[in-house]
């Protein structure tokens, strides 16, 4: 995902504010792939194919140039989630032509891995600690994910993420009724762009995922976001191919919809164009190791199963549940991830024009952990984390800082069961739990499949992990 050299960037402090500074750099571009074709979420594709260009604003798009593989962890990668050709629908060619970044000795790297099955749960720094990156030799990376499969319950989860994971043709159906409803809703709202975003596009997304959508309203006028949507929903009553529209009242107002004669259903919003940032902000974590993405369909998967993957019934957000796992990644003794954020802000800028946003993940060397445990212990680890490590009643998950903060009494973190920071906006995405019944459910869930999973080693201990890929095969 990132250049092979690089050495690590120095914190920068800004006390003054709550944000960097704009960037004042001149953008460098390296083109890493994020794409896999055949299969978008698949590590092996047979060939390549390319969908219509797709432009962040009206302007004409430069010539795609032959798609040519990067090279990631050591190897040509073979089929990616998200290739430049597939983001280029969904943004504007760079207003420059900047060169690569320059290559220089040293690697950004973590600490050597010494995590198992026994030792699992006494890997991780306090919450005040905060984790630096150390100039060493680069470790050799693993050519495979199989690489992290040492055993059975690593196998079972390579398989669900195999079989569940979002393909191609399930990301081209999204793309063509996306491209449709944006040439419709213009007739309505002649500057009106319409986004993809969401797991749809940062590679987190299975067969299954709905489809996020954000409507970009520019201009003068400040647009009511539930009047412009029930003005859509109106409109898509005489769109043939759209149907079951329902207008949801939440803080973030929502139209849900599905595309007539299929299951595909989609969530547009007005101009919440932090979901934006967001959605490329988790894809360049998803890309950072070849683990984050098993690991995080497969949370979801167990979350979902056991009733505790639902906002709207008071338990966890799948965004809620991504930031958990990148989250207890951060912090390992010997992480798998860094904080992109706090490493590189001007690449995450949270003022940074909205056409740009997709070039600023360019920018970032790559970043090789030590840490080579395998899925297995990663997924009893996070497990083990949040049953007994985590003190829900005194810290908030910080992937921004890349560690748990201390819980202040501000009116954001006060009397909230479980406080997760939204990495731009910094509010709790998790204030859907509001109930103590609900914090005490996802409680006792985290603590029945740490004890059951510790004991079996086996994914079908905690859900049934032939059923649900059955289910995403039929789609």
């Amino acid at each position: 995902m990132f250049p092979r050299n690089a050495v690590p960037r120095q914190r920068l402090d800004y006390r003054e504010s709550l944000y960097p500074p704009p960037p004042t750099l001149v953008p460098r571009c390296y083109d890493y792939n994020h794409q896999r074709l055949a299969g978008v979420n698949n590590f092996s594709v047979p060939g390549l194919q390319r969908f219509p260009p797709y432009e962040w604003k009206p302007r004409p798009l430069s010539p795609v140039r032959p798609h040519t593989p990067t090279m990631t962890n050591g190897r040509k990668r073979q089929n990616e989630d998200y290739s430049p050709h597939m983001v280029k629908r969904q943004r504007l060619d760079p207003p420059l032509t900047p060169a690569p970044p320059p290559r220089v000795p040293g690697q950004v790297v973590a600490g050597s891995s010494r995590s198992s099955f026994a030792g699992f749960d006494s890997s991780h720094h306090s919450p005040s600690t905060r984790i630096q990156p150390q100039v060493t030799a680069a470790p050799k990376s693993p050519n495979t994910l199989q690489a992290y499969t040492k055993d059975k319950l690593s196998d079972q989860m390579v398989e669900m993420f195999e079989a569940c994971q979002q393909q191609t043709s399930d990301l081209a159906r999204k793309e063509t009724c996306r491209a449709r409803l944006q040439k419709d809703i213009q007739s309505v709202y002649a500057v009106a762009r319409l986004y993809l975003t969401g797991s749809s596009m940062n590679g987190l997304g299975c067969r299954s995922s709905d489809a996020d959508l954000c409507l970009v309203l520019t201009g003068n006028k400040r647009h009511d976001p539930i009047q412009v949507l029930s003005v859509l929903q109106r409109f898509f009553r005489s769109l043939s191919y759209v149907e079951k529209t329902q207008l949801i009242r939440a803080k973030v107002p929502i139209l849900k919809f599905r595309e007539k004669g299929s299951d595909l259903e989609f969530d547009l919003n007005i101009n919440n164009t932090v979901g934006i940032r967001n959605t490329f902000l988790l894809k360049s974590y998803a890309y950072a190791d070849l683990r984050i993405r098993p690991m995080i369909l497969v949370v979801k998967k167990w979350a979902r199963h056991n009733q505790i993957n639902d906002a709207s019934k008071g338990t966890l957000s799948s965004y809620t549940l991504v930031l958990m796992v990148l989250h207890y990644l951060q912090t390992l003794k010997e992480p798998v991830l860094p904080s992109l954020q706090r490493d590189y802000p001007e690449c995450f800028y949270h003022l940074m024009d909205i056409n740009m946003v997709p070039d600023g993940p360019k920018h970032i060397p790559r970043y090789m952990s030590r840490n080579q445990s395998s899925l297995g212990e990663l997924l009893l680890g996070f497990l083990k984390y949040y049953a007994t490590n985590f003190s829900w009643d005194k810290q908030v998950i910080s992937i921004r800082e890349a560690t748990a903060l201390p819980k202040n009494n501000s009116q954001m973190w006060r009397n909230k069961y479980i406080c997760v920071e939204e990495p731009f906006e910094r509010n709790n995405v998790a204030r859907a739990v509001h109930e103590k019944i609900k914090f005490d459910a996802i409680k006792a869930e985290f603590a029945k499949s740490c004890r059951i999973l510790q004991d079996r080693k086996d994914l079908n201990s905690i859900l049934p992990v032939r059923a649900i890929i059955n289910e995403e095969i039929r789609r």
